[in-house]
């Protein structure tokens, strides 16, 4: 008896070419076995002396009885067919599992009863072969979530009844088992796509290895095959997730099949029962989307055991990464010239930076509370967001020297300083401040003033300020000249009468200034 056990149609098909006369490569070729085996069998059926006739009315069972002889004692009987939904399911959990390794943990179960590998193969082959062409493509559990929006839209009316807005349908599925996730957003823009996200991370509980999104430009700056260029803010979203994102391939459908199938499923199973309803919000729009997705995801499959939510729960959960501990927060990133006065636009806001960045492109990153500024990949301030457009918000560290002096003097301080050196001089600080239609109008004229103090001294400053008073010009020019006429200007001196004239400008003119 042949060593290897030939299938019993064959067999009917060799015994009905043997009286045909063609020879044993004849007959090898014409029904894909070896030389040897056909030889073999030909003896097998010539010793048990079966006729062609007589071998079309036997059973397949009394056919191999006659033939091979009945099983010795202790022998198995029919061969057990592998669990081929097992094998799919097991191919998937599994990056480096492969069909050998499997054949090996079968043949170990059933021994003698289990088919050869070759066999093993063919056999899941075939079914394989009957599943959806969607289903073909080989993912692994928990690596992959696919994204996209679907085609269609979902009218959101007024209270009067109006239409307000079109909802645009945010799509996700897991690769292997296909667990889908559905919402409505107002829009495709960037808020609503990175939020989108993160709900959908939240209702899987988990985070896949692999963001695959299709090439919409609010998360792929640059479609390209093999080096495409993300959004800055998605990248950052992936990264918080520790996953990473690699685009599907422009015009390359196949690539994102899973969650073409999902939005199709999606747009029959959940728009198509909600197109007779009307919504006048968003939320009530995904309150009434959440059941039907739960319902979607807990159906069985048609040729799979299970569904895709109890496939998700097997597979694809446990090999995902938990989700941080750290809600994501939500950040633009703007690319930015520095300014001439130090400072980078933000939404018509102007923020400092260190002086000596002027002129060179540092990256801003601000979310709805703060402002950070990067410059090659290092953060350079971070600011208090404000959202007043057209003020400034201003460190006094990131002002040059001659700068930050002149911002740390203010009305008070500058008022306060002149009252240290004499009454007089405090008079005339505060009036060079009020004389302005803004107070820091003044503050060039109230730094001059300082200035004379320390080029002529506090007490001469001080007599100088009381004689400009008494004069009733109470300006820096006129305290310059007086103290630059060289007058005495001892308090006693301050008592005599003086014989000035003053013009009609008011400027302070006289033979006593100058004698």
């Amino acid at each position: 008896m042949p060593n290897e056990r030939i299938s019993m149609s064959k067999l009917k098909q060799l015994i009905a070419l043997q009286t045909s006369n063609l020879s044993v490569r004849a007959l090898s070729r014409a029904l894909g076995l070896s030389v040897g085996a056909v030889s073999k069998y030909l003896r097998a059926v010539r010793t048990a002396g079966v006729a062609a006739a007589e071998a079309e009315t036997l059973s397949e069972a009394e056919l191999e009885r006659r033939v091979f002889g009945p099983l010795p004692e202790g022998k198995p009987g029919p061969l057990v067919p592998p669990d081929c939904a097992w094998i799919h399911g097991e191919l998937k959990r599994h990056r480096h599992v492969t069909l050998q390794l499997l054949w090996e943990e079968y043949a170990a179960q059933h021994g003698a009863a289990a088919l050869r590998r070759s066999a093993f193969c063919d056999h899941y082959r075939r079914w394989a072969k009957r599943l959806k062409r969607s289903m073909r493509q080989r993912h692994f559990a928990g690596e992959k979530l696919f994204i996209d929006y679907a085609g269609r839209t979902v009218p959101i009316y007024g209270r009067s009844g109006e239409e307000a807005f079109q909802a645009h349908l945010f799509v996700t599925a897991m690769g292997a088992g296909g667990c889908a996730y559905a919402e409505a957003t107002r829009t495709e823009s960037l808020p609503d796509w990175l939020a989108s996200h993160v709900r959908a991370l939240e209702y899987y509980g988990a985070a896949p290895t692999i963001f695959v999104p299709d090439n919409p430009k609010v998360g792929v700056t640059r479609a390209d095959r093999y080096e495409p260029e993300l959004q800055r803010s998605y990248a950052e979203l992936a990264a918080h997730y520790r996953a990473v994102v690699i685009p599907a391939r422009p015009y390359r459908p196949k690539d994102k099949s899973r969650v073409e199938l999902t939005v199709l499923l999606v747009c029959r199973w959940v728009l198509a029962r909600l197109r007779h309803q009307r919504f006048f919000s968003l939320e009530e729009l995904n309150a009434a989307i959440r059941p039907l997705l739960t319902e979607l995801n807990e159906r069985p499959f048609q040729r799979l055991p299970g569904s895709r939510r109890s496939v998700f729960e097997a597979l694809d959960r446990p090999a995902m990464r938990p989700l941080p501990a750290i809600p994501y927060v939500y950040a633009e990133w703007k690319e930015v010239l520095v300014a001439f006065d130090y400072h980078v636009d933000v939404d018509r806001h102007y923020y400092s930076v260190p002086h000596a960045l002027v002129g060179h492109t540092v990256w801003a990153r601000f979310t709805a509370a703060t402002v950070e500024v990067l410059f090659r990949s290092q953060r350079v301030t971070s600011h208090v967001r404000s959202y007043q457009c057209g003020t400034h918000t201003t460190l006094p560290e990131h002002m040059p020297k001659s700068h930050r002096a002149h911002a740390e003097w203010s009305p008070k301080r500058l008022i306060q300083w002149g009252e240290s050196i004499g009454a007089s001089t405090g008079a005339i600080v505060e009036h060079l401040l009020r004389s302005k239609p803004h107070p820091e109008q003044g503050y060039r004229a109230c730094l001059g003033l300082l200035a004379l103090g320390r080029q002529y001294g506090e007490p001469r400053l001080e007599a100088a300020s009381a004689l400009a008073l008494r004069l009733g010009s109470p300006t820096r020019k006129s305290v310059k000249s007086i103290l630059e006429s060289g007058r005495d200007l001892r308090p006693q001196s301050l008592t005599e009468p003086l014989a000035l004239e003053l013009p009609a400008h008011g400027n302070v003119r006289g033979p006593g200034y100058y004698h």
